[in-house]
């Protein structure tokens, strides 16, 4: 029953969101320019932007230009990264503010530079029943694509390829309301009841298990 819940609830959301956003924006950027924006991300995200655990950093590279400047935004307007007890996401939002990250088009040129990264398969580090996270994956699968490929018309963000630790402690975040608690984050607020569906550590390693197992 609760599955279903969530699942009307989803589509629901889904349908709003589509109505709402009217036609999907094409990002364009100077990868050039954006190459002399980025040491300043090295230090976290790494040269490659491959993430890094111990900072608590996720994997860039593979990710779409329209989900890292959405991001960007987002920690520039305090709409993350002000949450009480989330200091990864704090010290994100002081980089973001950065005076050289201060315009649009600055942000386009990063992310274009980033996504000439290679997309490395990850490590992975989380195990759990795939089966069972197969099943819970169907919540997710409307936002962010049944190979977890991404869909920028739902602010589904791609899965497929993160590092797996940064995706479990991110559920949690939402979980706790650490993410999706500003008006502004449209797609943040629409995971919150998303993520109300994995009652348990188990469960979130169960999906992001099978999120695993899946290439876009």
């Amino acid at each position: 029953m609760k599955l279903r819940n969530s699942l009307r609830v989803c589509a629901a959301l889904a349908a709003t969101l589509v109505l709402g956003m009217g036609s999907v924006s094409a990002w364009a950027g100077d990868a050039a320019a954006g190459k002399a924006l980025y040491p300043v991300c090295t230090a976290c995200h790494g040269p490659n932007g491959q993430g890094n655990q111990a900072m608590n950093a996720p994997k860039l590279a593979g990710q779409e230009a329209w989900y890292i400047i959405k991001q960007m935004q987002l920690f520039q307007n305090d709409a993350r990264g002000t949450a009480p007890g989330d200091m990864q996401g704090m010290q994100m939002a002081a980089m973001a503010k950065g005076p050289q990250l201060a315009t649009e088009e600055a942000l386009q040129n990063l992310a274009a530079y980033i996504g000439t990264f290679p997309d490395e398969p990850i490590t992975p580090t989380v195990t759990g029943d795939v089966e069972a996270g197969k099943a819970a994956y169907m919540v997710c699968a409307a936002c962010h694509g049944d190979k977890a490929q991404g869909n920028e018309a739902m602010a589904g963000p791609r899965l497929a390829g993160q590092n797996d630790w940064y995706l479990v402690n991110q559920i949690k975040k939402y979980q706790q309301g650490q993410r999706g608690y500003h008006d502004m984050d449209h797609g943040g607020r629409q995971m919150r009841p998303m993520v109300a569906t994995l009652t348990d550590d188990a469960a979130i390693n169960n999906v992001v298990a099978y999120i695993n197992t899946l290439h876009p």
